[in-house]
């Protein structure tokens, strides 16, 4: 028989005490646990059950389709190709450089494309696929989806990419798209622009359109399993295309320019339409091909092209800034007339050089041309004449005028990187050189020497305004624009200005036109008679010119008294050659400005181009081809 001791009641209340502790605390606990369970089943069970069907289910942007962009006639110039293309995602980066190194093991994407693989793997949100590689070849689709399984994630899509048909041709006009840079974001709160497959225009047309060419995104709902590789679609909705844009480029005259200007190295011919303002043909040689950008253009590629001394980036026609020269005459000849600084019948005295203190300012004909009056001075650009009608006028005159006739500004034509030129006055040398204007100066100016500076656009611009009777013709590349539901009508021709009026002088107008139509009939482009055959020009087709050379560098007396000639010098230190003209000369309708890059002379280098394009924009007649016009909404 057991003995109870006292010690054994003791134990036993502290064990029954211990077991009701960890008996509640259980409870407690169960009790936590079931009330939680219950919250997040129960109370919270749509929140949840909505959380996890954004994680089965993304909504992802589709890009829109890029409106397309045609010639005046309907024909393309920027068009959308099917592209297969390699894209990825990673559930936020995780894994993302073990999938790029499996990635480089099939198509050798070297250390820069790796850096952005994983860089944007990691910022890509809800799933977003990032590009791979684009413009893919069976043999490399055929090698991605046998190595499927060992890429969680990637997947072949079938998108578009820009496609450019002309090539070179247009390179300057319609310009090329590329990946979206954080600089094209500025302004811009479109979401479809986060998008790695997105294409934002760089140059060009595409560029300054590229609102109306973006079109609308749509959407996608999709599937994904854990790794995010899409299981099925759900739902979708298209977006809407971006407008098509035809513009007032004539591509056949634009191809005869190009052909005609093929033989030289560098330079710009500009035709415009003096009526409308339409910009009937623009070349810029050298170009590029701005295929190269769609595709994906390499860092060889780029640093060629970034190292020639040709610049075919480089759009020459608007950026491209030159001493105009004797194509500069007719703004000091009109800022004279109209300041009554000289009268029609004036006449002025050239010995071959005019003298200011101890500098001699010579005139291009050795022994002068004589007296002569405003229309003769054109007509034989008689250097002497013009120094005088400046000194005359004064510069503050004569860059008025040069205001009025579009210098010293960016016209309307919309193009990105379009330069203003120089304009001088006494203002602006105060300020940009530190120092008062002087009497040199204007005479220099009064040739379109010194510190003048202005573009083939510009030049085509002036010739307009003086050849359609004093208008403010502004550049024009849009002909229309409409998204591929809407119907574009052909363009009415239209034979009279609707710009404002300059209120310049008839009279004087009349005089400056005289002395342009002399300097083809008698004067220093009497050559230019003919057409290239040889043939006298019909009388339909008579045009009126100006021919410019604008000196590079300085020439010095030594070099006058040694006779050296421009041949002798090297290709970057000759003059420019230049050329302005308009016609028909009764009733004119075209302009066109030509400057070849140290072509030397402008009579003898640039003249027979300007003839030659000024005769065949005549015969082709653009403002009144429509019969080629074709409606978008059939594209």
């Amino acid at each position: 028989m057991m003995r109870y001791r006292k010690g054994d009641g003791e134990r036993s209340s502290l064990f029954t005490r211990r077991t009701l502790l960890l008996g509640g605390a259980q409870a407690v606990l169960m009790s936590a646990l079931a009330g939680r369970l219950y919250q997040l089943q129960v109370i919270e069970t749509q929140r949840f059950s909505t959380l996890a069907e954004e994680n089965r289910i993304n909504l992802r942007l589709l890009p829109p389709s890029r409106g397309l962009i045609f010639d005046r006639a309907g024909q393309p110039l920027a068009v959308n190709r099917n592209n297969f293309r390699a894209m990825a995602t990673s559930d936020r980066g995780r894994g993302a450089e073990l999938l790029v190194e499996r990635l480089d093991q099939i198509f050798g994407l070297g250390e820069a494309e790796k850096s952005r693989l994983v860089r944007e793997l990691r910022r890509s949100r809800n799933a977003q696929p990032v590009v791979v590689r684009e413009n893919l070849g069976w043999e490399e689709v055929a090698r991605l989806e046998f190595n499927a399984p060992d890429l969680p994630g990637v997947f072949i899509d079938l998108g578009q990419t820009r496609d450019y048909p002309e090539g070179e041709l247009m390179s300057h006009i319609v310009g090329y798209t590329g990946r979206v840079a954080d600089e094209d974001l500025a302004g811009r709160d479109d979401p479809v622009l986060q998008l790695a497959i997105m294409r934002f225009g760089k140059k060009g047309v595409e560029r300054s359109l590229e609102d109306g060419l973006r079109g609308r995104a749509g959407a996608v709902q999709v599937e994904v399993n854990a790794v995010g590789r899409v299981v099925r679609e759900l739902d979708r909705t298209e977006g809407q295309p971006g407008s098509n844009a035809l513009l007032t480029i004539d591509l056949d005259l634009q191809r005869f320019v190009a052909e005609r200007m093929k033989d030289h190295q560098s330079g710009s011919v500009v035709v415009l339409d003096v009526i409308t303002g339409d910009v009937l043909a623009m070349v810029s040689t050298p170009g590029f091909d701005p295929n190269t950008f769609a595709r994906g253009i390499t860092q060889s590629e780029w640093r060629d092209l970034l190292d020639s001394p040709e610049r075919p980036l480089h759009n020459k026609s608007i950026a491209g800034v030159y001493p105009p020269g004797s194509t500069y005459k007719m703004v000091t000849a009109l800022a004279a007339l109209e300041s009554r600084a000289i009268d029609p019948w004036t006449r002025l005295p050239c010995n071959g050089f005019l003298e200011l203190g101890n500098i001699k300012f010579h005139c291009w004909l050795k022994g002068g041309h004589g007296s002569t009056n405003v229309v003769e001075a054109i007509a034989h650009s008689c250097d002497c004449f013009f120094y005088e009608a400046a000194r005359k006028a004064g510069v503050d005159r004569i860059a008025d005028m040069a205001n009025r006739l579009g210098f010293g500004r960016q016209s309307e034509l919309g193009l990105p990187g379009e330069s203003t030129g120089i304009q001088p006055s006494r203002a602006w040398k105060q300020e940009k050189v530190g120092k008062p204007w002087q009497h040199g100066d204007t005479f220099n100016l009064g040739i379109g020497q010194g510190y003048m500076t202005a573009t083939p656009l510009q030049l085509a611009i002036m010739t307009a305004r003086l050849a359609n009777g004093g208008y403010e013709v502004q550049p024009n590349l849009l002909l229309a624009s409409a998204t591929p539901r809407e119907e574009l009508a052909p363009p009415k021709p239209r034979d009279k200005p609707t710009a404002p009026s300059l209120r310049l002088n008839p009279q004087h107008l009349a005089l400056i036109r005289e002395g342009m139509v002399q300097v083809v009939a008698a004067g220093t482009a009497n050559h230019l008679r003919v057409d290239a055959k040889g043939k006298p020009i019909e009388p339909a087709f008579r045009f009126a010119g100006k021919t410019g050379t604008a000196q590079v560098k300085r020439i010095t007396e030594r070099e006058r008294d040694m006779g050296i000639t421009q041949a002798q010098l090297p290709w970057h230190l000759r003059h420019h050659a230049l050329f302005v003209c308009f016609g028909p000369n009764d009733n004119p309708r075209y302009a066109c400005a030509v400057i070849v890059e140290h072509g030397m002379a402008g009579g003898a280098t640039a003249g027979p181009i300007g003839r030659d394009v000024l005769l065949e924009t005549m015969k082709r007649d653009p403002s009144r081809r429509t019969d080629r016009f074709r409606k978008m909404a059939s594209r």
